[in-house]
Order: structure tokens, then C-alpha cells, then sequence
């Protein structure tokens, strides 16, 4: 071993919540091992860092304390849900918390494969950003399931609603299948749904409900997630985001002091890598602001900072974040209903509506989902082979383009898209193709600016086309109306 080597030590906090108790003994674990701040990942765990020397005590500790955790490692992917949002992002739906807690307690395995758990009311945690992502349905305790098989932007809605308590093992029988059948599920460009159906279901006692219909997203907005606000009952919740993404112990242990006195008793992590309090009573808000000042701690950020989704650990795209988000308040820029993420390595599956996508050193590819909402996985390519100083100016110019579309009643959003009959709706479907190399979209709608290909040229009508991303030719695009109509 090497005692100069620094370790990264992660753990799960299955659905984003942990309660103060477990977090503060966790706190002083990661302290005692010497480690100075924890960070949070987007998908709600936790890392802190280490050195070597300290690592068979860390690992004593945590043995005793019973607390699972991974170094170096990212094997069993923290199971994600939309939790953190119950009572103060939204009040309307069937599933509450003891719905979320039931379905965590039923999971007897560790899962190797991405899971998250979303209520469709709300817009603040990502729907498809899993390989099985449970989205909640009309019908009380049942739930779509939309399968994004691994590393790669193939999703297959199951033809029929989950019940609450068949989640977990679900789960588990589909992740064996695509595991050991690796070369049919598992970074492919295409992949036999019919069969991969076929497979879970083969032996299994599943209670199915049918699909009456289609699932039908809500227009995204992302909830300013800061400072104190009031919600139910007259209690507060707080929320804390960190520009450095480090968040100090010491904090943290004293945050965790007062939710054990004023008898909080969960801690919520967010996708967004802030931390959530909820149930503050008016007399203890002064104790809260007491520790705010005690660390400085601004809970007041702009909106446009907050809405970034960046890779874990990456302090290249953190940098490339604050380079741009400084650019964005010098020009005052609009980023309402939109988010931004920063891919620096392949197939990472954040969610944004504009991507920013390394393509080599300090050159970058600039993509957008096909009606701007973060949670659709078709994108459109803006430019290419954007120098890193050239960014800045083009994502304001992509982002004016998108309040240019809001106004203009010749193009429809995503907001509207309900009103149409079926079909119209097939019709506009038929524009959308996407490369079976890389997954970029063409989309009639938009045309392609880096082609010089004018908006509303059909796709048939070109008698040469190449990917502007890969630059695949044209043949190697497929239709994707099937797809796109089962996720709208």
C-alpha cells in the first residue's frame, strides 16, 4: 500500500435520506480517519477523502458501525428517488414516506445497476437518469417502469405498471438478465426488447397491471432549493448548496447536533448535491442561523448556479462551471426552466437540456434535448468543436434561441405537446431520427445549424447527410417513433 495514496470513500444513502443519528456517527468516522469535508454525488451519496495510512482504522470503524461504503470504487450505485421532495415540491401525489421507506426495506440486495424511484408530479430529481426508472402512475401503488439499458440511450417502457412491493425484485431479476447477457443489454447499439421482456418474466410471480395510458411528463422547472422556506403546518425546510461541492464536518456534525435536539430526525441529500432539512419549527430558526453564520454559509445563490448537473469528483467540469456561470451573470442571462450539464467522460447519463460535452482537450460539443426539457433523452446537435473561451457566448446565443421558441406560436413545446390529437403527434415523430453511433438526433423541427440545413427540411429529402457529431453517414440513422411516443 502506498502511504501516500489518497483513498475516496463512498456511501449509499438508499433514496437521498439518512437519519441525524446515523449521519453524525458516519461524520465522526470520516473525521477520526482525517478528513475535513464530505461531498455529495448526483446520485445523493456521500464521499469524503482519506489517506492511506488511515485506512484500516476507517475500515475498523465502519465495520463496527455496521455502515457499508466502497473505495475508490462506484460498483453498487446509490439508489435514487424523489423523496427528498414530498411536502415541499409537491403535495399531490399518492406516494408519501412511508410508501418510499416500505419499498427500500423490501431491497435485500445491493444493486449493480442504476434504480431511481420518482414521483412524476415533480420536476427536481431526474426520471430517466437510472437503467430501471420507477415513475409513479396514476393508479395508486403502481408505477411505470422505462428501462435504459446500460451505456446507451436505448430506453424500453415495460408494457405493463409495477406494483409498490414487486420494485425490489424486479429489480433484481432484471439487472441478472442484462448482467449475464451482456452482449445482448449491455452498451449495444440495439437491443431485442421483446427478448429482454421475454427473460425477467420467464418463473416469475409479478403482479402486473395494465397501461391505460401513456405517461405524460410535467414541463420542467427546478425549484429554487436554497434558504429557508415555509411549507406545511408552518414548519420551514432548509437547503443548503456549496460552490466548492464541500461541505466542512465540523458543519455538518453541528447541523446534525441541532436536528437531534430540536428532534429532526431525517437529513435529505438532493441529486443537485445540496443537503435538505425539513420540519424546522419557527423558534429554532434562529439556532439554524446561528450556525449559518458561525461558517459563512450562503444560502442565497442565483438560480443560474444552481441549476447545474456536473460529474462526481470532476474538478475540471466544476471549474469549466464557475468559468461560465461568471459569464452568464455579467451578461445577465435568463436560465429559467432550463439546466445545464458538463460531460467530460463518455455515457456519464446526467440529465440537462443543454449539454456540454468534451471533445478533447478544451474543445467541446454543445447538444440539446429535442424540446429543452432535461428529462427527454433525444438530443439535437447546436455546434461543434466549440473552443473552450467560444463557449460561453454560443450557450447564451442557444439559450436566447429557446425563449426565441417560447414566443413563437409556430413552434410547440413540450407544454403543448398534450393538446395535440395522436394523429399529429405520429406525424411530428416521424421527423426525429437518431445515430446509431453516438445517439445524436435529427429533428425536422430544428433542421441542423452545423450542416447549414434549414428548419423544416425532411430528413428523406437529403440526398447526403453525415452526424455533425461523429460524422456517421446517413444510413446509419434510424426512425425513432416508437421511442419518442413512448416516453411523451
Amino acid at each position: 500500500m502506498d502511504e501516500k495514496a489518497t483513498y475516496c470513500i463512498k456511501i449509499n444513502l438508499p433514496g437521498g435520506v439518512v437519519s441525524a443519528g446515523d449521519l453524525y456517527e458516519l461524520l465522526l468516522i470520516a473525521e477520526n480517519a482525517g478528513a475535513t469535508n464530505i461531498q455529495i454525488g448526483n446520485r445523493q451519496q456521500l464521499f469524503f477523502h482519506i489517506e492511506a495510512s488511515q485506512l484500516e482504522d476507517m475500515e475498523t470503524d465502519m465495520l463496527s458501525a455496521e455502515i457499508s461504503y466502497e473505495i475508490n470504487e462506484e460498483e453498487f450505485p446509490n439508489i435514487i428517488s424523489s423523496y427528498v421532495t414530498d411536502a415541499i415540491f409537491n403535495t399531490e401525489s399518492w406516494i408519501k414516506e412511508g410508501v418510499y421507506k416500505d419499498i427500500f426495506d423490501l431491497f435485500n440486495f445491493k444493486p449493480r445497476l442504476k434504480i431511481n424511484l420518482v414521483d412524476r408530479q415533480q420536476t427536481f430529481v431526474p426520471f430517466f437518469s437510472g437503467n430501471f426508472n420507477f415513475i409513479t402512475s396514476d393508479v395508486s401503488n403502481y408505477w411505470y417502469l422505462y428501462v435504459r439499458f446500460p451505456k446507451t440511450g436505448d430506453i424500453y417502457c415495460w408494457p405493463s405498471l409495477i406494483y409498490s412491493d414487486d420494485i425490489p425484485l424486479i429489480s433484481k431479476i432484471a439487472e441478472k438478465v442484462i448482467i449475464d447477457h451482456k452482449e445482448l443489454f449491455y452498451d449495444q447499439q440495439q437491443t431485442d426488447h421483446l427478448k429482454f421482456h421475454e427473460l425477467v418474466t420467464a418463473g416469475s410471480d409479478l403482479v402486473n397491471q395494465p397501461i391505460t395510458e401513456a405517461l405524460k411528463l410535467p414541463d420542467f422547472q427546478l425549484p429554487y432549493y436554497e434558504g429557508f422556506n415555509r411549507y406545511l403546518n408552518n414548519k420551514y425546510w432548509l437547503g443548503i448548496y456549496r460552490r466548492n461541492e464541500l461541505f466542512p464536518i465540523t458543519f455538518m456534525k453541528d447541523i446534525c447536533t441541532i436536528c437531534l435536539k430540536n428532534r429532526v430526525g431525517q437529513l435529505y441529500t438532493t441529486p443537485w448535491k445540496s443537503l435538505l432539512i425539513k420540519g424546522i419549527n419557527e423558534p429554532d430558526r434562529k439556532e439554524w442561523g446561528i450556525i449559518l453564520n458561525k461558517y459563512r454559509v450562503n444560502v442565497r445563490h442565483a438560480s443560474n448556479e444552481l441549476n447545474w448537473q456536473l460529474e462526481n469528483l470532476n474538478s475540471e467540469s466544476l471549474q469549466l462551471k464557475q468559468e461560465l456561470v461568471r459569464e452568464f451573470e455579467e451578461y445577465d442571462l435568463r436560465t429559467y426552466r432550463l439546466c445545464f450539464a458538463i460531460k467530460m467522460q463518455p455515457k456519464t447519463g446526467l440529465p440537462g437540456s443543454i449539454i456540454i460535452k468534451k471533445h478533447k482537450q478544451d474543445v467541446f460539443d454543445i447538444l440539446h434535448t429535442h424540446d429543452f426539457n432535461p428529462n427527454s433523452r433525444n438530443y439535437v446537435s447546436y455546434k461543434t468543436k466549440v473552443k473552450r473561451a467560444d463557449l460561453g457566448p454560443c450557450i447564451m446565443e442557444l439559450c436566447n434561441h429557446f425563449y426565441g421558441i417560447l414566443i413563437d406560436d409556430n413552434v410547440l413545446l413540450s407544454q403543448t405537446a398534450d393538446k395535440k390529437d395522436d394523429k399529429q403527434a405520429d406525424k411530428e415523430v416521424d421527423y426525429i431520427y437518431q445515430c446509431k453511433s453516438c445517439f445524436s438526433i435529427y429533428d425536422k423541427t430544428y433542421g441542423d445549424i452545423v450542416n447549414g440545413i434549414a428548419a423544416g427540411t425532411d430528413f428523406e429529402s437529403l440526398d447526403t447527410y453525415s452526424c455533425p457529431v461523429c460524422e456517421s453517414g446517413k444510413d446509419s440513422f434510424i426512425l425513432l417513433e416508437n421511442r419518442l411516443t413512448s416516453i411523451k
